[in-house]
């Protein structure tokens, strides 16, 4: 085995991820908290090693002003984050609920198989932050269904 001595964390012959990947990873979108969050998500667990919190600030016209993650896992973990958070930026509410883990992976240009499982927990989590703002606010949960129901 060949060891590097570079500003690089891996050699690019070792590395199974493509540079979109790496970026987001590396220099991850949209990390940390929201004050005052309209709605939060988190999923995962910390048996099976990785968990995720997304928050996110959604203005009174309904779209998202503002997301935030927080990840506790791998480095697809990390990247998968950080694009769902840039996925649903400006989306509205139900634009945003339409957001699938197969999204995440395209945006992403792709992931190892066995590391799918993490656009599926940012899914998930994008998921879970909107069902949180639902239900701290009730009556937008009317104007969701509605326009559902429209589409």
């Amino acid at each position: 085995m060949r060891f590097f001595h570079t500003e690089n964390i891996m050699a690019e012959e070792y590395n199974p991820y493509n540079p979109i990947v790496m970026d987001h990873f590396l220099n991850p979108r949209n990390m940390g908290d929201l004050e005052d969050a309209d709605g939060i998500g988190e999923v995962g667990a910390a048996a099976c090693g990785d968990i995720m919190k997304i928050s996110l600030k959604i203005s009174d016209d309904g779209k998202i002003s503002d997301a935030r993650f927080k990840t506790f896992g791998c480095g697809s973990a990390i990247a998968s984050s950080s694009m769902a958070t840039e996925l649903v930026k400006g989306k509205t509410i139900e634009e945003a609920l339409k957001v699938t883990n197969k999204n995440v992976v395209d945006a992403l240009g792709g992931l190892p198989p066995v590391k799918i499982h993490c656009s599926v927990l940012a899914e998930e989590a994008i998921k879970a932050a909107l069902d949180d703002y639902i239900k701290r606010h009730p009556e937008k949960a009317a104007l969701v269904a509605a326009n559902n129901h429209k589409a």
